[in-house]
Parts: C-alpha cells; structure tokens; sequence
C-alpha cells in the first residue's frame, strides 16, 4: 500500500475529488495547508501599503491506495490539478505499513 499526498491549490479541490471518484478511488482526507515552492510567495498592495505574502493558501490531499493503483491516482491528480502555471503543487508516494478500519477491523488493503 501507499500514501499518496498532493498538494495542490485550493480551487482545483473539487476538479481532483470528482477525477478520483470516477477512478474508483474512494476516500481522501483534505488539510488546508500554507507554503511556497519555486513561486517564493507573491507582493501585493492593501491600502496602499505593499506587503510581501510568504506562504501561499494550499490543500494537502491524502490518498491511501494499494500497489496497483498507485500510477493511476498520480496521473489523476497530476491530470485534475495542473492549470500549467506555477504554483500548480506537487505530488509525493510513501510506504504505508499499515492500515486498519476501526469499526470493523479489517486490516492492509480490506482496510482502504
């Protein structure tokens, strides 16, 4: 099994959900998150002050999935976020050890 988690900009949130859905792929856990990658932030002015924002409003997207469908959920999301313009996110895979469904019990990939 693995974590795949993407961040991604807060306004293409519906355009991944749907796209995983349709996948197949069912569940996710969603956190608002703040940073920057290449981008550095951006200035803007407020009252005719200018003042730099460092850390840019984002989503973390959390996908637990099994092996096989790992590459499949990358080029899902990849495919539902990219606008082509920078600030797009990125996209990270992690062993996920376990898993285990509380209410039920069911363990590994039954759990997902």
């Amino acid at each position: 099994m693995k974590l795949v988690v993407a961040i991604i900009q807060p306004h293409r949130l519906d355009l991944v959900r749907e796209a995983l859905t349709a996948i197949g792929i069912a569940g996710m856990t969603v956190t608002e998150v703040r940073g920057y990658g290449r981008q550095r932030g951006h200035t803007e002015i407020y009252r005719g002050a200018e003042y730099t924002i460092s850390f840019m409003p984002k989503l973390k997207v959390e996908v637990a999935v099994p092996d096989e469908r790992v590459d499949d959920a990358i080029a899902t999301i990849s495919r539902a976020a990219k606008t082509g313009k920078i600030g797009d996110g990125k996209i990270f895979v992690m062993d996920l050890e376990a898993a285990l469904r509380v209410r039920t019990g069911e363990t590994g990939e039954d759990a997902l």
